[in-house]
Formats: structure tokens, C-alpha cells, sequence
């Protein structure tokens, strides 16, 4: 009878001790779960942004907006630099400066997108290219034009600029207006709903600076 009620004992703690084992387990895959996520959420609005975007998070859209905002960008950016140094009025350098500012890191961020979801990066636009993109993307300068950007200076530089970027942003905007209908990573869809609202900011602004408010 002692012997029975010590096996019985011995039972009943192996049980107990099995479930206290699957109780932690639960707890641990629980609370490593949580962390994950946690580290997806930002990492989605970190400039990498790159551990959350798997294959079933975006679609064809979010892509081909990745891909080509990154090109749209880069000439941007060029454009901001050739302002930096060629400009003659400090309000136009000092938006070059933001411009550049900005939307230098955002392309590192859609890159970050397009190497997790294993898609290429688009390579950089040589001179060959001659930014010659512009009948694929809305508001791309073409060769001919940045070319004019270039030769100019002054004030005679200072209207171009702003001319050809309000032409770039609006390409952009548009671009981003594709993109929050047709895409499914919710950070590509958020960074376009803020393309859209930064850009037509400062579109306003340069129109003012046109003197066309």
C-alpha cells in the first residue's frame, strides 16, 4: 500500500511538473512572439526598415513604387545639389537642402524594403543613361533638361530649378497616389500618404517663390 501511494506520488509530480514545463514553454513562445513583433514595428519605421517586409506583407505595387521612387528620388536629390552650388537665392538653397535631407535617407529605407523582399536595387543612373526615365516615370527630368539645369546659374538657374521641381514633385505625388490604392505594405503605403502631404507643401511653396500663389 505504501509502495502503490509512493508511485501514485511520483505520478502525479511527474504530471505536474509536465505541465509546469508546457506552461513556460507557452509563456516563453508567448513572450518571443511579442518581441518579434515588437522589433517588426520598428523596425518598419526605422531608415533600414527591413526585418518585417516578408513575402506575404507587400505586393507587385509596393515593388514597382519601391523601385522606381528610389530612381525618382536620386535625380531629385542630384538636382538639390546642383541648387546647393549653382543657386543664387538662399531660399532656394536652403529647399535644396531639405529636399536632399530628406528623401536621401528614404531611399536607403526602400532599398532596405526591396533587399528583404529579395528585389533588386535599382542601379544607380549613369551618365549614359542621361536620366533619359522620364517617359517611365511622371516627373522625371530627361538628359536634355538636366543638361539645361546645369549650364544655368543665377537667377536664370533659380527658376529653372524651381520650375523643373515642381514638375518632379507633383510626378512624385502622383506616384504616391498610385501607391496608397494599389499597395499592401502598410510602411510603403505610409511613407506615400507622407510623399503625398510633404511634397505638396512644398510644391505650394515653390509656386509662392515662382510667384505664382
Amino acid at each position: 500500500m505504501t509502495a502503490h501511494r509512493a508511485f501514485v506520488r511520483r505520478t502525479a509530480l511527474s504530471v505536474t511538473a509536465g505541465a509546469a514545463a508546457l506552461v513556460l514553454a507557452a509563456c516563453g513562445s508567448d513572450s518571443g512572439s511579442g518581441g518579434h513583433d515588437m522589433g517588426s514595428m520598428e523596425s518598419d519605421s526605422s531608415p533600414t526598415a527591413t526585418a518585417s517586409a516578408k513575402a506575404g506583407d507587400h505586393n507587385d505595387a509596393d515593388v514597382d513604387f519601391s523601385k522606381e521612387m528610389i530612381q525618382h528620388h536620386r535625380q531629385a536629390v542630384d538636382m538639390a545639389e546642383l541648387a546647393a552650388d549653382r543657386a543664387s537665392s538662399q531660399e532656394v538653397k536652403n529647399l535644396a537642402t531639405k529636399v536632399k535631407g530628406a528623401q536621401a535617407p528614404e531611399i536607403k529605407t526602400m532599398s532596405g524594403w526591396l533587399t528583404s523582399w529579395g528585389e533588386d536595387v535599382p542601379e544607380e543612373m549613369s551618365a549614359d543613361m542621361g536620366h533619359d526615365m522620364s517617359s517611365a516615370m511622371p516627373g522625371m527630368m530627361s538628359g536634355t533638361d538636366m543638361d539645361k539645369l546645369e549650364k544655368a546659374s543665377g537667377a536664370e538657374f533659380d527658376t529653372m530649378f524651381l520650375t523643373m521641381m515642381v514638375e518632379h514633385h507633383e510626378g512624385a505625388v502622383e506616384m504616391a497616389e498610385t501607391e496608397k490604392a494599389d499597395g499592401k505594405y502598410g510602411p510603403a503605403t505610409k511613407f506615400a500618404d507622407d510623399v503625398v502631404t510633404a511634397q505638396t507643401a512644398e510644391i505650394k511653396q515653390m509656386n509662392k517663390m515662382l510667384g505664382k500663389s
